[in-house]
């Protein structure tokens, strides 16, 4: 692979113009997941540059790989990747939340300078916050969106209270581990489901007060002798009929939240109240994660770490399912 051409910036420093990224020429299967030699992002004046160690990688990355996109058709070829975190390189004129070489981490859905899966992202700083000092920048990476949304679900949405009882259903994966200990740290009794010894494993050790396993007959019923009197709120992460029994042993006024996305949706039922929401990314937003985060000494589980040029392998496994945590890449090579 070429070296990019050297090139001067504020300070004397210089850095390449090209960078690797995993990117798509086409939609299709994991294997049109490649790695390009692609320009390096320019910083806007209220973009942050970062030096990506670490990015996430979710299903709706997946989705976007299979054919989806919001509107018209992007320009190939495409840089994948909502999320991921690193150190600031750069930054722009009117940026003055950020220093050079301060590590960060940053959500940008549809980013049209580019995806995460690549060594360098420029991202609108509101969308950038700083990582909490007990995560390292691959764990850091792998909480990002995750934990916005898992957090914004319990305390946003269900406004979960302490001594309520509440069902994280899903709790084993990427958003739902990090939930679970969120409805924790409120002082919640939580209830997580899993399906399989490994993932029942993961969500006792993350500290569920009792575990359902979807996988096996009379979920209901299982439920019931758990919360005898009733479920107070639900964080659905997944549809289907095990949620829908679920969703029978919620008390009156009863609350359930579920990201957008989630399909089958709940099925609407009588004085219970059912929300959906996305996760949103604003300085205060990450100001809340981050300290949620510390205050509740937050495990982030990662299912697997591959190298940025094995990103087609990480969508097979995420192609797989029944993934525990997050699935992220490692993007930097050592001393990079």
């Amino acid at each position: 692979m070429k070296r990019g051409k050297q090139r001067t910036r504020a300070g004397g420093q210089t850095r390449k113009d090209t960078m690797r990224a995993a990117a798509i020429d086409r939609f299709g299967p994991p294997s049109v997941l490649k790695l390009h030699t692609v320009p390096i992002p320019e910083a806007g004046p209220n973009d942050v540059l970062i030096a990506i160690h670490g990015a996430g990688v979710g299903v709706w990355d997946a989705d976007i790989r299979r054919g989806w996109w919001p509107e018209g058709r992007p320009k190939f070829p495409l840089v994948l990747g909502t999320d991921g975190a690193g150190v600031v390189v750069t930054k722009g004129s009117r940026v003055r939340r950020f220093r050079v070489g301060e590590k960060v981490w940053a959500y940008e859905f549809i980013n049209r300078k580019g995806g995460f899966y690549a060594e360098y992202v420029a991202v609108n700083a509101s969308h950038v916050g700083q990582i909490p000092r007990r995560l390292d920048l691959i764990h850091a990476g792998a909480a990002v969106v995750t934990g916005l949304t898992a957090l914004q679900g319990i305390d946003d949405q269900l406004g979960v209270r302490s001594r309520e009882t509440v069902l994280i259903f899903g709790a084993s994966g990427a958003v739902g581990s990090l939930a679970l200990q969120f409805a924790k740290r409120r002082g919640a009794r939580v209830i997580g489901t899993a399906r399989g010894r490994a993932a029942t494993a993961l969500v006792r050790k993350l500290g569920a007060d009792a575990i359902v396993d979807t996988s096996l007959k009379d979920v209901r019923e299982k439920l019931r002798a758990f919360a005898p009197d009733g479920l107070h709120a639900v964080l659905a992460l997944a549809g289907g009929n095990a949620l829908e029994q679920t969703l029978d042993v919620l008390r009156p006024g009863g609350r359930v939240a579920y990201p957008t996305g989630v399909e089958p949706k709940p099925r609407r039922r009588p004085k219970i109240r059912i929300t959906s929401y996305d996760a949103e990314a604003r300085p205060r937003h990450f100001a809340k994660l981050k300290r949620a985060i510390s205050e509740a000494h937050v495990q982030v589980p990662i299912a697997a770490i591959y190298p940025l040029e094995q990103a087609w392998k990480a969508h097979q496994r995420l192609g797989k399912g029944h993934v525990l945590g997050r699935i992220v890449l490692k993007v930097r090579r050592e001393n990079s």
